[in-house]
Protein backbone atom coordinates (compact mmCIF):
# COMPACT_ATOMS: atom_id res chain seq x y z
CA UNK A 1 0.00 0.00 0.00
CA UNK A 2 3.33 2.49 0.03
CA UNK A 3 4.06 1.61 -2.78
CA UNK A 4 0.12 2.46 -3.93
CA UNK A 5 0.72 5.61 -1.84
CA UNK A 6 3.61 6.65 -3.86
CA UNK A 7 2.00 5.54 -7.62
CA UNK A 8 -1.14 7.51 -6.84
CA UNK A 9 0.85 11.01 -5.53
CA UNK A 10 2.58 10.80 -9.21
CA UNK A 11 0.70 12.66 -12.06
CA UNK A 12 -0.39 10.75 -14.33
CA UNK A 13 0.57 12.11 -17.61
CA UNK A 14 4.26 13.30 -16.62
CA UNK A 15 4.60 9.90 -15.37
CA UNK A 16 3.55 8.56 -18.38
CA UNK A 17 5.63 10.52 -21.04
CA UNK A 18 8.65 9.96 -18.57
CA UNK A 19 8.55 6.44 -18.59
CA UNK A 20 7.34 6.16 -22.32
CA UNK A 21 10.52 8.36 -23.44
CA UNK A 22 12.95 6.04 -21.10
CA UNK A 23 11.13 2.95 -22.46
CA UNK A 24 10.83 3.56 -26.12
CA UNK A 25 7.93 3.93 -28.63
CA UNK A 26 6.06 0.57 -28.88
CA UNK A 27 3.10 -1.71 -28.53
CA UNK A 28 4.96 -3.12 -24.94
CA UNK A 29 5.55 0.72 -23.82
CA UNK A 30 2.08 1.30 -24.05
CA UNK A 31 1.04 -1.52 -22.25
CA UNK A 32 3.48 -1.02 -19.55
CA UNK A 33 2.56 2.42 -18.73
CA UNK A 34 -1.05 2.15 -18.90
CA UNK A 35 -0.69 -1.08 -16.48
CA UNK A 36 1.83 1.18 -14.00
CA UNK A 37 -0.44 4.17 -14.12
CA UNK A 38 -4.35 2.24 -13.97
CA UNK A 39 -3.37 -0.64 -10.75
CA UNK A 40 -3.55 1.87 -8.35
CA UNK A 41 -6.76 3.00 -7.70
CA UNK A 42 -7.91 -0.42 -8.30
CA UNK A 43 -5.73 -1.44 -5.43
CA UNK A 44 -6.59 0.80 -3.40
CA UNK A 45 -10.60 0.82 -3.62
CA UNK A 46 -10.81 -2.68 -3.38
CA UNK A 47 -8.69 -2.96 -0.61
CA UNK A 48 -10.72 -0.59 1.42
CA UNK A 49 -14.38 -2.63 0.47
CA UNK A 50 -12.20 -5.86 1.84
CA UNK A 51 -11.49 -3.96 4.77
CA UNK A 52 -14.56 -2.99 5.29
CA UNK A 53 -16.57 -6.44 4.60
CA UNK A 54 -13.86 -8.56 7.14
CA UNK A 55 -15.73 -6.49 9.81
CA UNK A 56 -19.07 -7.42 8.77
CA UNK A 57 -21.10 -9.28 11.81
CA UNK A 58 -21.33 -12.03 9.86
CA UNK A 59 -17.51 -12.05 9.08
CA UNK A 60 -16.86 -12.23 12.76
CA UNK A 61 -19.58 -15.19 13.30
CA UNK A 62 -17.54 -17.22 10.44
CA UNK A 63 -14.35 -16.68 12.54
CA UNK A 64 -15.86 -16.88 16.16
CA UNK A 65 -16.55 -20.42 14.49
CA UNK A 66 -13.43 -21.63 13.36
CA UNK A 67 -13.23 -20.13 9.92
CA UNK A 68 -9.91 -19.71 8.71
CA UNK A 69 -8.65 -16.98 6.48
CA UNK A 70 -8.56 -18.98 3.14
CA UNK A 71 -11.98 -20.16 3.81
CA UNK A 72 -13.23 -16.99 4.51
CA UNK A 73 -11.59 -15.13 1.27
CA UNK A 74 -12.57 -17.79 -0.88
CA UNK A 75 -16.54 -17.86 0.27
CA UNK A 76 -17.42 -14.70 1.13
CA UNK A 77 -15.08 -11.66 0.47
CA UNK A 78 -14.48 -12.56 -3.13
CA UNK A 79 -17.83 -13.04 -4.01
CA UNK A 80 -18.84 -9.96 -2.48
CA UNK A 81 -15.74 -8.32 -4.39
CA UNK A 82 -16.35 -9.42 -7.58
CA UNK A 83 -19.77 -7.25 -8.76
CA UNK A 84 -17.43 -4.76 -7.47
CA UNK A 85 -14.18 -6.23 -9.75
CA UNK A 86 -15.76 -6.39 -13.21
CA UNK A 87 -17.63 -2.60 -13.45
CA UNK A 88 -14.11 -1.25 -12.36
CA UNK A 89 -12.30 -3.51 -14.89
CA UNK A 90 -14.79 -1.76 -17.41
CA UNK A 91 -14.52 1.61 -16.36
CA UNK A 92 -11.10 1.59 -16.46
CA UNK A 93 -10.89 0.21 -20.06
CA UNK A 94 -12.17 3.10 -21.13
CA UNK A 95 -9.56 5.08 -19.04
CA UNK A 96 -6.71 3.32 -20.93
CA UNK A 97 -8.24 4.06 -24.00
CA UNK A 98 -7.97 7.87 -23.47
CA UNK A 99 -4.68 6.71 -21.98
CA UNK A 100 -3.43 5.04 -25.07
CA UNK A 101 -4.58 7.74 -27.55
CA UNK A 102 -2.42 10.38 -25.54
CA UNK A 103 0.51 8.49 -25.85
CA UNK A 104 0.01 7.62 -29.68
CA UNK A 105 -0.64 11.37 -29.92
CA UNK A 106 2.75 12.29 -28.40
CA UNK A 107 4.78 10.07 -30.50
CA UNK A 108 5.06 6.79 -28.10
CA UNK A 109 2.82 4.06 -29.65
CA UNK A 110 3.69 1.79 -32.19
CA UNK A 111 4.05 3.56 -35.00
CA UNK A 112 3.95 0.60 -37.19
CA UNK A 113 0.15 0.21 -35.94
CA UNK A 114 -3.06 2.69 -37.03
CA UNK A 115 -4.71 3.64 -33.88
CA UNK A 116 -6.89 6.93 -33.44
CA UNK A 117 -4.02 8.54 -31.01
CA UNK A 118 -1.52 8.12 -34.55
CA UNK A 119 -4.18 9.53 -36.58
CA UNK A 120 -4.22 12.31 -34.72
CA UNK A 121 -0.74 12.97 -34.11
CA UNK A 122 -0.50 12.95 -38.01
CA UNK A 123 -3.30 15.77 -38.85
CA UNK A 124 -1.73 17.62 -36.22
CA UNK A 125 2.07 16.85 -37.97
CA UNK A 126 0.53 17.84 -41.61
CA UNK A 127 -0.95 21.21 -39.88
CA UNK A 128 -4.43 19.62 -40.79
CA UNK A 129 -5.98 21.69 -37.44
CA UNK A 130 -5.15 25.37 -39.63
CA UNK A 131 -7.15 23.99 -42.63
CA UNK A 132 -10.50 22.26 -44.20
CA UNK A 133 -9.11 18.79 -43.68
CA UNK A 134 -9.45 18.68 -39.67
CA UNK A 135 -13.24 17.52 -40.86
CA UNK A 136 -11.59 14.56 -42.13
CA UNK A 137 -8.61 14.41 -40.72
CA UNK A 138 -9.84 15.03 -36.82
CA UNK A 139 -13.62 14.65 -36.70
CA UNK A 140 -13.42 10.95 -36.93
CA UNK A 141 -11.02 9.61 -34.62
CA UNK A 142 -12.15 12.10 -32.14
CA UNK A 143 -15.74 11.00 -32.20
CA UNK A 144 -14.76 7.56 -32.73
CA UNK A 145 -12.45 7.96 -29.13
CA UNK A 146 -15.56 9.76 -27.56
CA UNK A 147 -18.22 7.21 -28.59
CA UNK A 148 -16.41 3.86 -27.67
CA UNK A 149 -15.27 5.78 -24.23
CA UNK A 150 -18.93 6.83 -23.48
CA UNK A 151 -19.79 3.28 -24.56
CA UNK A 152 -17.83 1.37 -22.26
CA UNK A 153 -18.34 4.03 -19.17
CA UNK A 154 -22.58 3.04 -19.96
CA UNK A 155 -21.65 -0.56 -19.92
CA UNK A 156 -19.80 -0.53 -16.88
CA UNK A 157 -22.67 1.12 -15.10
CA UNK A 158 -24.91 -1.40 -16.80
CA UNK A 159 -23.09 -4.20 -15.32
CA UNK A 160 -22.60 -2.38 -11.54
CA UNK A 161 -26.58 -2.16 -11.20
CA UNK A 162 -26.87 -5.89 -12.49
CA UNK A 163 -24.62 -7.34 -10.06
CA UNK A 164 -25.62 -4.75 -7.24
CA UNK A 165 -29.59 -5.52 -7.43
CA UNK A 166 -29.84 -2.68 -4.56
CA UNK A 167 -28.80 -0.18 -7.33
CA UNK A 168 -31.77 -1.45 -9.19
CA UNK A 169 -34.40 -1.55 -6.81
CA UNK A 170 -33.46 1.96 -5.97
CA UNK A 171 -34.03 3.14 -9.40
CA UNK A 172 -37.19 1.24 -9.95
CA UNK A 173 -38.59 3.09 -6.57
CA UNK A 174 -37.33 6.57 -7.41
CA UNK A 175 -39.27 5.65 -11.52
CA UNK A 176 -42.44 4.20 -9.15
CA UNK A 177 -42.77 7.42 -7.37
CA UNK A 178 -41.88 9.65 -10.80
CA UNK A 179 -44.92 7.72 -12.03
CA UNK A 180 -47.24 7.83 -9.31
CA UNK A 181 -50.27 9.98 -10.17
CA UNK A 182 -50.47 13.14 -8.16
CA UNK A 183 -54.12 13.00 -8.14
CA UNK A 184 -54.24 10.01 -5.79
CA UNK A 185 -54.82 12.63 -2.70
CA UNK A 186 -54.46 16.29 -2.44
CA UNK A 187 -50.72 17.18 -0.99
CA UNK A 188 -52.33 19.03 1.92
CA UNK A 189 -55.78 17.47 4.22
CA UNK A 190 -56.38 17.82 8.01
CA UNK A 191 -57.27 14.16 9.09
CA UNK A 192 -58.45 13.20 12.27
CA UNK A 193 -54.79 12.29 14.01
CA UNK A 194 -51.72 13.52 13.34
CA UNK A 195 -50.62 9.69 11.89
CA UNK A 196 -52.98 7.49 9.84
CA UNK A 197 -52.05 3.79 9.10
CA UNK A 198 -54.80 3.15 6.01
CA UNK A 199 -54.73 -0.28 5.02
CA UNK A 200 -50.94 -0.75 4.60
CA UNK A 201 -49.42 -3.26 2.73
CA UNK A 202 -45.46 -3.51 2.45
CA UNK A 203 -44.01 -6.25 0.51
CA UNK A 204 -40.19 -6.83 0.09
CA UNK A 205 -38.80 -8.10 -3.67
CA UNK A 206 -41.74 -10.14 -5.69
CA UNK A 207 -43.06 -12.39 -2.98
CA UNK A 208 -41.50 -11.31 0.28
CA UNK A 209 -44.20 -9.73 2.55
CA UNK A 210 -43.23 -7.36 5.24
CA UNK A 211 -46.55 -6.52 6.49
CA UNK A 212 -50.21 -6.69 5.23
CA UNK A 213 -53.27 -4.62 5.54
CA UNK A 214 -52.18 -2.97 8.45
CA UNK A 215 -54.64 -0.29 10.01
CA UNK A 216 -53.95 1.91 13.04
CA UNK A 217 -54.33 5.70 13.91
CA UNK A 218 -52.69 7.83 16.54
CA UNK A 219 -53.45 11.11 17.46
CA UNK A 220 -52.04 13.89 19.18
CA UNK A 221 -51.00 13.19 22.68
CA UNK A 222 -51.36 9.28 22.43
CA UNK A 223 -49.06 6.70 22.81
CA UNK A 224 -49.25 3.62 21.25
CA UNK A 225 -47.15 0.97 21.51
CA UNK A 226 -46.29 -1.67 18.66
CA UNK A 227 -45.23 -5.31 19.80
CA UNK A 228 -44.54 -8.42 18.47
CA UNK A 229 -41.37 -10.88 17.80
CA UNK A 230 -38.40 -10.69 15.81
CA UNK A 231 -39.75 -10.42 12.30
CA UNK A 232 -43.48 -9.63 12.86
CA UNK A 233 -43.53 -6.89 11.30
CA UNK A 234 -43.10 -3.27 13.58
CA UNK A 235 -40.00 -2.03 11.90
CA UNK A 236 -40.83 -2.63 8.80
CA UNK A 237 -44.74 -0.18 9.33
CA UNK A 238 -41.95 1.61 11.51
CA UNK A 239 -39.58 2.50 8.66
CA UNK A 240 -43.19 2.93 6.37
CA UNK A 241 -44.36 5.67 8.29
CA UNK A 242 -41.13 7.69 7.71
CA UNK A 243 -40.30 6.68 4.30
CA UNK A 244 -37.52 4.73 4.92
CA UNK A 245 -38.18 1.36 3.72
CA UNK A 246 -34.97 -0.59 2.27
CA UNK A 247 -34.59 -0.70 -1.43
CA UNK A 248 -36.05 -3.64 -1.69
CA UNK A 249 -39.17 -3.11 -0.18
CA UNK A 250 -42.09 -0.93 -1.54
CA UNK A 251 -45.93 0.12 -0.21
CA UNK A 252 -47.84 -2.21 -2.49
CA UNK A 253 -50.90 -0.98 -1.25
CA UNK A 254 -52.63 1.66 1.47
CA UNK A 255 -52.12 4.97 2.49
CA UNK A 256 -49.54 6.84 5.40
CA UNK A 257 -50.83 9.86 6.45
CA UNK A 258 -48.14 11.96 8.33
CA UNK A 259 -50.10 15.22 9.05
CA UNK A 260 -51.94 15.33 6.31
CA UNK A 261 -49.63 13.86 3.81
CA UNK A 262 -49.45 10.50 2.14
CA UNK A 263 -46.23 9.31 2.79
CA UNK A 264 -45.80 7.06 -0.55
CA UNK A 265 -46.84 9.92 -2.89
CA UNK A 266 -44.13 13.05 -1.87
CA UNK A 267 -41.22 13.05 -4.01
CA UNK A 268 -37.63 12.83 -2.73
CA UNK A 269 -37.73 17.00 -1.51
CA UNK A 270 -41.00 16.62 -0.10
CA UNK A 271 -39.85 13.53 2.31
CA UNK A 272 -36.69 15.60 2.97
CA UNK A 273 -38.77 18.48 4.49
CA UNK A 274 -41.40 16.26 6.33
CA UNK A 275 -38.59 13.93 8.08
CA UNK A 276 -37.91 15.47 11.29
CA UNK A 277 -39.78 18.05 10.92
CA UNK A 278 -43.52 16.56 11.28
CA UNK A 279 -42.19 13.22 11.92
CA UNK A 280 -39.26 12.20 13.71
CA UNK A 281 -37.55 9.00 14.80
CA UNK A 282 -35.77 8.04 17.71
CA UNK A 283 -33.31 5.24 16.56
CA UNK A 284 -32.71 2.15 17.96
CA UNK A 285 -29.04 2.57 19.26
CA UNK A 286 -27.93 6.20 20.07
CA UNK A 287 -24.21 5.89 19.85
CA UNK A 288 -24.57 4.94 16.00
CA UNK A 289 -26.95 7.66 15.69
CA UNK A 290 -24.26 10.52 17.09
CA UNK A 291 -21.42 11.00 14.86
CA UNK A 292 -18.47 10.20 16.94
CA UNK A 293 -15.99 13.52 16.25
CA UNK A 294 -18.83 15.97 16.62
CA UNK A 295 -20.00 17.43 19.86
CA UNK A 296 -23.92 16.35 20.83
CA UNK A 297 -24.76 20.17 20.79
CA UNK A 298 -23.05 20.88 17.65
CA UNK A 299 -25.66 17.34 16.55
CA UNK A 300 -28.55 19.06 18.21
CA UNK A 301 -27.67 22.84 16.28
CA UNK A 302 -27.86 20.91 12.57
CA UNK A 303 -31.24 18.98 13.34
CA UNK A 304 -32.68 22.82 14.25
CA UNK A 305 -31.05 24.67 11.42
CA UNK A 306 -32.02 21.58 8.72
CA UNK A 307 -35.98 23.08 9.08
CA UNK A 308 -35.54 26.60 10.43
CA UNK A 309 -34.13 29.90 9.39
CA UNK A 310 -32.15 30.91 12.37
CA UNK A 311 -29.30 32.15 13.13
CA UNK A 312 -26.46 30.01 15.14
CA UNK A 313 -26.57 31.81 18.14
CA UNK A 314 -30.53 31.21 18.44
CA UNK A 315 -29.89 27.41 17.24
CA UNK A 316 -27.65 27.17 20.22
CA UNK A 317 -30.07 28.61 22.61
CA UNK A 318 -33.24 26.24 20.98
CA UNK A 319 -30.42 22.99 21.60
CA UNK A 320 -30.13 23.97 25.18
CA UNK A 321 -33.62 24.17 25.96
CA UNK A 322 -33.89 20.98 24.47
CA UNK A 323 -31.37 18.88 26.84
CA UNK A 324 -32.58 20.47 29.70
CA UNK A 325 -36.29 19.17 29.01
CA UNK A 326 -34.98 15.68 28.35
CA UNK A 327 -32.87 15.94 31.90
CA UNK A 328 -29.30 16.83 30.28
CA UNK A 329 -27.76 19.69 31.59
CA UNK A 330 -26.91 22.67 29.20
CA UNK A 331 -22.93 22.02 30.16
CA UNK A 332 -23.12 18.76 28.16
CA UNK A 333 -23.74 20.54 24.80
CA UNK A 334 -20.28 20.73 24.46
CA UNK A 335 -19.81 16.91 25.40
CA UNK A 336 -19.09 14.16 22.48
CA UNK A 337 -20.93 10.50 22.55
CA UNK A 338 -18.22 9.02 23.97
CA UNK A 339 -18.06 10.53 27.06
CA UNK A 340 -21.74 10.02 28.15
CA UNK A 341 -23.80 7.12 29.27
CA UNK A 342 -26.14 4.90 26.82
CA UNK A 343 -28.79 6.49 29.48
CA UNK A 344 -27.90 10.29 27.90
CA UNK A 345 -27.02 9.17 24.55
CA UNK A 346 -30.56 8.12 24.28
CA UNK A 347 -31.69 11.83 26.02
CA UNK A 348 -30.00 13.53 22.91
CA UNK A 349 -31.49 11.40 20.34
CA UNK A 350 -34.72 12.25 21.98
CA UNK A 351 -33.90 15.91 21.97
CA UNK A 352 -32.74 15.41 18.46
CA UNK A 353 -35.78 14.10 17.80
CA UNK A 354 -37.98 16.67 19.24
CA UNK A 355 -36.22 19.95 17.61
CA UNK A 356 -38.32 21.11 15.05
CA UNK A 357 -41.66 20.27 17.49
CA UNK A 358 -42.81 17.04 14.90
CA UNK A 359 -46.20 15.94 15.49
CA UNK A 360 -45.51 12.42 15.07
CA UNK A 361 -42.82 10.86 16.80
CA UNK A 362 -41.13 6.95 16.15
CA UNK A 363 -39.48 5.37 19.02
CA UNK A 364 -37.97 2.11 17.33
CA UNK A 365 -36.71 0.17 19.85
CA UNK A 366 -35.41 3.11 22.37
CA UNK A 367 -34.55 1.30 25.44
CA UNK A 368 -32.22 -0.96 23.86
CA UNK A 369 -28.92 -2.18 25.30
CA UNK A 370 -30.40 -0.02 28.04
CA UNK A 371 -30.39 -1.61 32.04
CA UNK A 372 -33.71 -1.93 33.73
CA UNK A 373 -33.71 1.54 35.54
CA UNK A 374 -32.48 3.42 32.31
CA UNK A 375 -34.66 1.82 30.25
CA UNK A 376 -37.93 2.83 32.71
CA UNK A 377 -36.16 6.04 33.36
CA UNK A 378 -36.38 6.84 28.86
CA UNK A 379 -39.63 5.74 28.88
CA UNK A 380 -41.22 7.89 31.99
CA UNK A 381 -39.24 10.68 30.03
CA UNK A 382 -40.86 10.19 26.36
CA UNK A 383 -44.30 9.45 28.40
CA UNK A 384 -43.99 12.86 29.72
CA UNK A 385 -42.69 14.39 26.88
CA UNK A 386 -45.70 13.02 24.98
CA UNK A 387 -48.55 14.57 27.41
CA UNK A 388 -46.38 18.02 26.99
CA UNK A 389 -46.18 18.86 23.44
CA UNK A 390 -49.09 16.86 22.71
CA UNK A 391 -47.30 14.02 20.16
CA UNK A 392 -48.73 11.35 18.51
CA UNK A 393 -45.93 8.42 19.95
CA UNK A 394 -45.48 5.40 18.46
CA UNK A 395 -43.26 2.95 20.62
CA UNK A 396 -41.75 -0.06 19.23
CA UNK A 397 -40.97 -2.65 21.18
CA UNK A 398 -40.36 -6.22 22.65
CA UNK A 399 -41.21 -5.33 26.02
CA UNK A 400 -44.82 -5.85 26.78
CA UNK A 401 -44.86 -5.42 30.64
CA UNK A 402 -43.13 -2.07 30.34
CA UNK A 403 -44.86 -0.69 27.40
CA UNK A 404 -48.25 -1.89 29.05
CA UNK A 405 -47.56 0.83 32.27
CA UNK A 406 -47.89 4.16 29.69
CA UNK A 407 -48.97 3.12 26.72
CA UNK A 408 -52.88 4.41 25.67
CA UNK A 409 -53.19 1.16 23.55
CA UNK A 410 -51.21 -1.71 22.05
CA UNK A 411 -50.96 -3.51 18.92
CA UNK A 412 -49.47 -6.70 18.49
CA UNK A 413 -48.45 -7.87 15.41
CA UNK A 414 -47.39 -11.37 14.09
CA UNK A 415 -45.99 -12.60 10.70
CA UNK A 416 -46.03 -9.07 8.98
CA UNK A 417 -50.27 -9.13 10.35
CA UNK A 418 -52.02 -6.43 12.76
CA UNK A 419 -53.38 -9.22 15.06
CA UNK A 420 -54.85 -7.67 17.98
CA UNK A 421 -55.04 -3.72 18.88
CA UNK A 422 -56.85 -2.38 21.95
CA UNK A 423 -56.55 -0.73 25.20
CA UNK A 424 -53.34 -1.45 27.66
CA UNK A 425 -55.54 -3.14 30.13
CA UNK A 426 -57.52 -4.35 28.19
CA UNK A 427 -54.56 -6.17 26.26
CA UNK A 428 -52.67 -7.08 29.52
CA UNK A 429 -55.77 -8.95 30.90
CA UNK A 430 -58.46 -9.84 28.46
CA UNK A 431 -56.34 -10.91 25.08
CA UNK A 432 -58.54 -11.53 22.66
CA UNK A 433 -56.25 -13.13 19.72
CA UNK A 434 -54.24 -16.46 20.83
CA UNK A 435 -50.58 -15.14 19.83
CA UNK A 436 -51.49 -12.22 22.09
CA UNK A 437 -52.53 -14.42 24.98
CA UNK A 438 -49.47 -16.25 24.61
CA UNK A 439 -47.41 -12.96 24.11
CA UNK A 440 -49.01 -11.30 27.68
CA UNK A 441 -48.49 -14.99 29.00
CA UNK A 442 -44.62 -15.76 28.56
CA UNK A 443 -44.02 -11.75 29.52
CA UNK A 444 -42.14 -12.07 33.07
CA UNK A 445 -43.94 -9.93 35.53
CA UNK A 446 -43.86 -9.18 39.54
CA UNK A 447 -47.11 -9.59 40.68
CA UNK A 448 -47.26 -13.43 41.23
CA UNK A 449 -43.87 -13.60 42.48
CA UNK A 450 -44.97 -11.14 45.53
CA UNK A 451 -47.81 -13.22 45.95
CA UNK A 452 -46.22 -16.06 46.13
CA UNK A 453 -43.86 -15.05 49.05
CA UNK A 454 -47.11 -13.17 50.64
CA UNK A 455 -48.16 -16.85 50.76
Amino acid sequence: MRIVDVVLSLPVLPLTIVIGVFAGPGLKTQIMVISGVLWAGLARELRAQVLTLRERDYIQAERAMGAGPVYVLRRHIIPAIMPLVIPQFVLTVKTAILLEASLAFLGLGDISSASWGSMLSMAHARNAFLTDAWVWWVLPPGIAIAVTVLGFALLGNAIEERSRPVLTARKRARLRRRARPAETLPVEVAPAAPLVVDDLTVVYGENGRGATNVSFTIAAGELVGLVGESGSGKSTVAAATLGLLPSAARIASGRVLVSGRDVATLSNDELRSLRGNRISLIPQEALSALNPVRSIGAQVDEAILAHRSCSRREARNRTLDLLTQVGLGADRADAYPHQLSGGMRQRVVIAMALANEPDVVIADEPTSGLDVLREAEVLALLDDLRTRHSLALLIVTHNLPVIERIADRIAVMKDGDLVEIGTAAQIATEPQHPYTRRLVDAAPRLEPLKEKVAR
